[in-house]
C-alpha cells in the first residue's frame, strides 16, 4: 500500500498515541520533583513521530531513511527512561502503565525496523527522484519479474507432468 501523507502510516500513529500517552502518563505526581526526567520523556516521545513526518516530506528515499533510524533511536530513548522508572521507588505504583507503554515501544521500534529494511533494499532513491522515466523502469521491472514467475511456474508444472 501506498501512502500519501505520513498522518496516514500506521507508525506515525503508533507513534503519536505513544506521545499523547505519555503526556498523560507524566502528569502523574510522582513527576513533580523529576521535571527534567518528566521533559526528556516528552521529548523523546515527541521526537518518534516528528521524525517520522519529517523524514516522509524530505522527498528522498536516503533521507527517510536518517529520520526513520533517528525515530528509532528516539523509541529507544523512551524505553531506556522507562526502564529506569521502573527502578525507581517513586514510580512503582505505575509499574503497569510503565510495562504498556515500554510495550508501545518496542512495537514501534519493529515496525521502523521492518520499514527501514524495506526501504534499504528498495530501487526507487524516492519521491524527488521519481518522474516517467524512473516510473517506466519500475514498472518494466515488475512486468519482467512477473513474468519470470510465471515462466518459472509453467516450467516446473511441465516438469511435474513428465515425471508422472
Amino acid at each position: 500500500m501506498k501512502y500519501k501523507s505520513f498522518e496516514d502510516l500506521p507508525v506515525w500513529q503508533a507513534a503519536i498515541d505513544l506521545a499523547r500517552r505519555i503526556y498523560a502518563f507524566t502528569e502523574h505526581q510522582a513527576f513533580r520533583s523529576h521535571a527534567g526526567l518528566r521533559d526528556q520523556l516528552e521529548r523523546a516521545a515527541l521526537s518518534i513521530s516528528n521524525n517520522i513526518a519529517e523524514g516522509f516530506e524530505r522527498g528522498t528515499t536516503n533521507e527517510l531513511l536518517a529520520f526513520l533510524y533517528i525515530a528509532r533511536g528516539s523509541s529507544g530513548e523512551v524505553r531506556s527512561m522507562l526502564c529506569l522508572l521502573e527502578r525507581v521507588p517513586a514510580f512503582s505504583p505505575l509499574k503497569s502503565d510503565i510495562r504498556d507503554l515500554k510495550a508501545s515501544c518496542l512495537s514501534i521500534s519493529r515496525q521502523l525496523y521492518g520499514w527501514i529494511e524495506q526501504l534499504k533494499n528498495s530501487d526507487i532513491s524516492g519521491q524527488r527522484h521519481l518522474n516517467n522515466k524512473t516510473r517506466s523502469r519500475a514498472t518494466e521491472r515488475k512486468d519482467r519479474d512477473t513474468f519470470l514467475e510465471e515462466l518459472d511456474r509453467i516450467r516446473q508444472s511441465g516438469t511435474k507432468q513428465s515425471e508422472v
